[in-house]
């Protein structure tokens, strides 16, 4: 796992640079330290990472501008944080995890699993996803979309009203992040459920999807069942 702490905090660093070395162990492949997150911006542009430990408090900056452009990102992020009373704002906004401080080793172990391990639903789902934009982040509402696209290292989020905003995700980090009315149907795609209107079968174990607006798209042979038995 590649790992970059945001942690202005010299002795909390420290803490948390001993944790996840314990936690991770031979797993970790790289751990970068940063004092800021301008700091920590520079570094990540010129390398990629699968989970930012971001502090919401960095030297007065504002944590929920930090929080946005983090978000944004296509790795993860998990908020290590004593300002408790932000942690629903943090998961609207799509952050994995929320670490209060303090913390032990046992629970920032837990949030580093949900990066390692299979896809597991974020603790609240976001209600927006953070999209860059030329020089700025925008917010999509999550009820604003409709499906989900792979396209390689990033992901399309198909809106209802027909726009396409590419999101910095992969198709499974977005997976981990929005609501269980999300499905993915397809090794490409995640589908909200109340927007489909039907399931078809064809000759050949050919499968789809048809949404309300009319749209078509292609279901897994492998998902079909499990598809079929929650829309029942």
């Amino acid at each position: 796992m590649k790992l970059v702490l945001i942690e202005d905090e010299p002795l909390v660093a420290q803490r948390l640079e001993r944790f996840c070395r314990e936690v991770l162990g031979a797993g970790l492949e790289r751990l970068h330290r940063a004092s800021s997150f301008d700091e920590a911006a520079a570094w990540l542009a010129e390398n990629t990472v699968d989970v930012v430990l971001l502090d919401l408090n960095l030297e007065g900056q504002d944590g929920m501008e930090l929080l946005k452009r983090s978000v944004a990102s296509s790795f993860h992020t998990v908020i290590v944080s004593a300002n408790t009373d932000r942690a629903l704002e943090a998961f609207q906004y799509g952050v994995l995890d929320f670490v209060p401080k303090p913390f032990t080793r046992e629970r920032l172990a837990q949030a580093l699993s949900r990066v390692r391990g299979p896809v597991t639903r974020a603790g609240q789902a976001a209600r927006n996803l953070a999209v860059k934009k030329a020089g700025r982040i925008e917010l999509v509402p999550v009820d604003d979309v409709l499906y989900v696209q792979g396209a390689g290292n990033y992901s399309e989020l198909v809106l209802a009203d027909g726009r396409r905003e590419l999101h910095d995700k992969t198709l499974e980090r977005l997976e981990a992040l929005l609501p269980e009315d999300f499905e993915r149907t397809h090794k490409s795609y995640l589908v909200r459920l109340s927007a489909i209107k039907a399931l078809h079968a064809s000759e050949g174990s050919h499968y789809e999807l048809e949404l309300k607006n009319g749209t078509c798209l292609p279901v897994g042979r492998t998902r079909y069942k499990e598809l079929r038995e929650r829309l029942l």
